[in-house]
């Protein structure tokens, strides 16, 4: 991945340099140790200090670390598991993942993600993108349904990424939230970071990353509203965290908000927060042709919709 600075951006700290520009980051300490273990360069000097200061004109480049030769050149163990694939092309693939699958291997989870399983569909990826991530160029929480992308080049990574940074990928979601906001479309606009008390969570905090959701209300039932919601920025469960901070925490989360329904309603046996990754609209990093693909709801997402509605009926 490589990054030029911009005048605006001279004098940064090199940590706080990538964390803000590096969308596959998912925290600044991340970011720390990548550099601490020599894997970025400064116009192609090793640079292993997060304090080191960035110049104007400089080139950035994270560069993955080369210990020999790797399974797949990543240690992916590739997984036998069905992909949902609903677009392909030569250069990349869209997949409407399940709820309850991972998507790339982490504590807790080093086989049976969709990372594992898309290394054994496609075994060109091993080498694009991130060594413990190929293909990703943005990701889902393990409980959210929906769609995402992959890339399959290298250009085509190099491209997509640059589209998540610079917002030219729409990301839409479909969410229940508890209650009904005060305005039928809105944009929640707090920075998010690590929780201070829950340290795996996240939370809107000061000193956080810039982020902003942006929504609309589609149905309103008697406890509950649909949003449409389109993410301008893509943090760790940012659409999670800014909605309960307005007081509309999703339905089923139960590390955001944590409010209880009747258990023998629908929205009470939730296993799961009620978040699917609707749509996924942007121009082809190669051809520039546009894509446009939509996912229907889930069937555990699709029966609350119905019992809400019927409820609505009478």
């Amino acid at each position: 991945m490589i990054f030029t600075v911009s005048a605006e951006h001279a004098g940064q700290r090199l940590d706080l340099f990538l964390a803000e520009r590096w969308a596959q980051a998912e925290s600044r300490s991340e970011v720390q140790r990548i550099i601490k273990a020599g894997n970025v360069r400064i116009d192609g000097l090793v640079v292993s200090r997060a304090s080191t200061k960035v110049g104007a004109g400089q080139v950035v480049r994270v560069v993955r670390a080369v210990s020999g030769p790797a399974k797949t050149s990543t240690g992916i163990v590739p997984g036998d598991m069905n992909l949902n694939v609903v677009y392909e092309d030569n250069e990349i693939a869209l997949i409407d993942k399940p709820a309850g699958m991972t998507v790339h291997p982490g504590a807790g989870h080093d086989s049976e993600t969709l990372v594992n399983a898309a290394v054994a569909h496609w075994p060109r990826i091993a080498d694009v993108g991130e060594p413990d991530r190929p293909g990703v160029v943005h990701r889902l929480d393990r409980d959210t349904s929906g769609l995402l992308v992959i890339a399959l080049t290298g250009e085509a990574y190099s491209r997509l990424s640059e589209m998540i940074l610079n917002h030219e990928i729409t990301r839409i979601y479909a969410a229940l939230v508890h209650g009904h906001p005060e305005s039928s479309a809105g944009v929640v606009d707090a920075p998010i970071g690590r929780d201070p008390h829950h340290r795996t969570r996240q939370a809107v905090v000061e000193d956080g990353r810039p982020s902003r959701t942006h929504y609309h209300v589609v149905s309103e039932y008697e406890d509950f509203s649909l949003l449409e919601v389109r993410l301008e920025t893509g943090r760790m469960h940012q659409i999670r965290v800014h909605l309960d901070a307005i007081g509309h925490p999703v339905a089923g989360d139960r590390t955001y908000g944590k409010r209880q329904a009747d258990k023998k309603t629908a929205v009470g046996k939730l296993k799961r927060q009620f978040l699917h990754a609707s749509k996924l609209e942007f121009s082809h990093p190669v051809t520039g042709k546009q894509v446009s693909i939509a996912s229907e709801l889930p069937e555990d997402l699709q029966e609350v919709i119905t019992e809400l509605t019927a409820s609505n009926r009478r």
